[in-house]
């Protein structure tokens, strides 16, 4: 481990030098990309650093405890364990952080969101998961844009996808992609009978041009009129866009813009987006087989996650995660939740690799 950080200190070193060098910094390109390498290692260089100092005191604090003088070795024996608690803490922290990274992290996502089982209290549990999502991303400095809304009478979305683009963004809402359950009594019930509704998430990352390129006779392209709750038509030109990718299947509509053009180029980015998810999951599996393995197929008794509205609770089933304060994460303060979840993952991450290493010893 100790020889990787040292490469990688070096390389930083490297790399902050050349950011440096005036015909770099007149090459944009050269210049963002050298960037994104230096603050990606820059984490790992400074607990480096940190692990470092704490070693060398670590050090002194040993030799300190040779001396002859008894009171001297009493204070060298407290920086020692000091020291030592710094070191073990860095050198923990250093393991997580050269694990390998997720390619897609630093994207742009797609989420999709559909109603599953339980009609219009499902649509209107997806309007409250699309709301939730938009308020974590605007407090958290993420841009957010509707790419194709399917609304019910009632305000509820049959069917909603949005973009939220920012550094990093894929890194926090990957671990939404899967079933929610809601339990909650809906509005239209007179008897006061909790009903259970499922909700699907999809989290895409963004494809560039030069992630997936797609063949454009593969594709069919039309036109209609945009369409608003319960099917009226609510633009008098055909700006709407389905783009159906034939090989597989896939269709894609986006009528949020009143220009045709700035729908299709939303809906080029949620289809490359989505045939670049398949091919990087799943190879050479269809894309509809897919998706129903990152979502499931709305039944109610799938989930990755409850929130039961009598008792003011979330559950994430995955971790075991339950929190009694279920208005306040609706309101978008999930940051509890995204975070238990990235470091469930790195601590299997890290287990997996303490295996390997186990093996080849």
């Amino acid at each position: 481990m100790f020889e990787k950080l040292g490469q990688i200190e070096k390389k930083f070193y490297a790399t902050e030098a050349k950011l440096s060098d005036p015909a770099v910094i007149s090459d944009m390109a050269q210049y963002t990309a050298l960037m994104k390498e230096y603050s990606s290692m820059k984490p790992v260089v400074d607990k480096y650093q940190e692990y470092k100092a704490a070693e060398k005191d670590l050090a002194d604090a040993r030799e300190c405890a040779a001396s002859a003088d008894e009171e001297l070795r009493e204070l060298a024996k407290e920086q020692e364990t000091d020291a030592r608690e710094r070191s073990d803490k860095a050198a923990e922290e250093l393991k997580i952080l050269l694990l390998p990274k997720d390619p897609n992290d630093d994207k742009n996502v797609v989420v999709e969101i559909r109603s599953g089982a339980g009609g219009d209290e499902a649509a209107l549990f997806a309007y409250d998961l699309y709301r939730m999502y938009n308020m974590y991303a605007e407090a958290s400095g993420f841009k957010t844009e509707l790419i194709y809304a399917n609304e019910t009478e009632l305000k509820g979305f049959k069917e909603v996808s949005f973009m939220i683009n920012g550094q990093g963004a894929y890194s926090r809402f990957k671990f939404e992609s899967g079933v929610h359950r809601v339990q909650r009594v809906p509005e239209t019930e007179s008897q006061g009978r909790i009903q259970t509704s499922t909700v699907t998430v999809a989290v895409l990352p963004e494809a560039e041009d030069f992630d997936f390129q797609l063949n454009m006779d593969e594709l069919e392209i039309t036109t209609h009129r945009s369409a608003g709750a319960g099917g009226q038509h609510v633009n008098k030109t055909e700006s709407a866009i389905r783009i159906t990718h034939l090989p597989t299947g896939t269709v894609v509509e986006c009528q949020d813009e009143r220009s045709q053009f700035k729908n299709k180029d939303k809906a080029m980015k949620i289809l490359r987006s989505r045939l670049y998810e398949a091919m990087q999951r799943e190879q050479n599996e269809k894309i509809a087989s897919e998706r129903r393995m990152q979502v499931g197929t709305g039944d109610r008794s799938e989930r990755i996650r409850t929130y039961n509205f009598p008792q003011g609770r979330m559950t994430d089933h995955r971790i075991g995660l339950t929190l009694y304060r279920l208005e306040d994460l609706l309101n978008g303060n999930l940051e509890e939740v995204f975070e238990a979840l990235a470091t469930s993952e790195q601590l299997k991450k890290l287990a997996a690799k303490t295996m390997e290493d186990t093996e080849e010893q």
